[in-house]
């Protein structure tokens, strides 16, 4: 029976065998290694990442696809995790000692920001993720310092992650066809991040960008004061987008020191 693509679930299955094929190759999934796939859907992917793995790990919000999945596959092979992605614990998934969770995934497109920041929080139990999202998106995660893509995504992201856009995937890859191009983005999680504490750098990169077009002095009026900026190497006539992830984690010290 065939499956409809459900609009509310953001559903756009992967279908293109060449495109597939070349993300499994980025992947390169081995047999020792624990991995976790999101949104596995109608498995095109799932099928391709088994010849590699002996298990799979699977998180699926869908019940039909749920139903599908259980019916097709080995249990000993494939592990279904029925629910939101946004809301399962990862850190549950067990990953042999001196291991670490690989994480893959089409991600819906409609939820892939807070996604990444749910991932966000396990970083340092991941050794790195791939997942196809919007190509609008990936560029931003991995935008530099001046550039119009460059934002808040940008600096979250980056603080936690290398990242790297890795190809293009064209509309005509999907059933249904989305709007927009998709992209393959890796992320390692960073072995050392710059010390900081993670509230403090959201508060100072949310408020920045929340009126990107002002100098940087006027977006964070009554967060840091100019002697503040200056302190942390940032010109105070300076536009957020042109303010590097070192120097936000120097006004996020600032503030948690004021604080403290």
């Amino acid at each position: 029976m065939k499956h409809i693509p459900r609009k509310r679930f953001g559903q756009n299955f992967l279908t293109d065998q060449l495109v597939l094929s070349q993300i499994i190759r980025v992947i390169h999934p081995q047999p020792d290694q624990t991995m976790v796939e999101i949104g596995p859907g109608l498995a095109a992917m799932t099928r391709l990442l088994l010849q590699g793995l002996t298990q799979l790990h699977v998180v699926e919000l869908d019940r039909d696809l749920v139903a599908r999945l259980k019916k097709n596959f080995d249990p000993a092979k494939l592990i279904v995790h029925e629910g939101d992605a946004l809301q399962f614990d990862f850190s549950t998934i067990a990953v042999p000692p001196g291991k670490k969770l690989r994480v893959v995934g089409n991600l819906p497109y409609n939820i892939s920001s807070p996604l990444l920041f749910h991932l966000a929080e396990i970083a340092p139990l991941v050794e790195d993720q791939h997942f196809m999202l919007q190509k609008e998106v990936v560029e931003r995660m991995v935008a530099e310092p001046g550039s119009k893509t460059y934002g808040r995504l940008s600096v979250m992201l980056q603080w936690r992650y290398h990242m790297e856009l890795m190809f293009v995937v064209p509309p005509e890859a999907f059933d249904p066809p989305p709007k927009v191009d998709s992209a393959i983005v890796r992320m390692i999680p960073r072995a050392e991040r710059l010390a900081c504490d993670v509230k403090k750098l959201e508060a100072v990169v949310t408020k920045a960008f929340s009126q990107r077009r002002k100098v940087v002095r006027n977006c964070l009026a009554g967060l840091l004061t100019e002697a503040q900026l200056i302190a942390a190497g940032v010109d105070p006539q300076a536009r957020p987008e042109t303010i590097a992830l070192e120097q936000y984690v120097n006004l996020a010290r600032l503030l948690e020191q004021a604080a403290g």
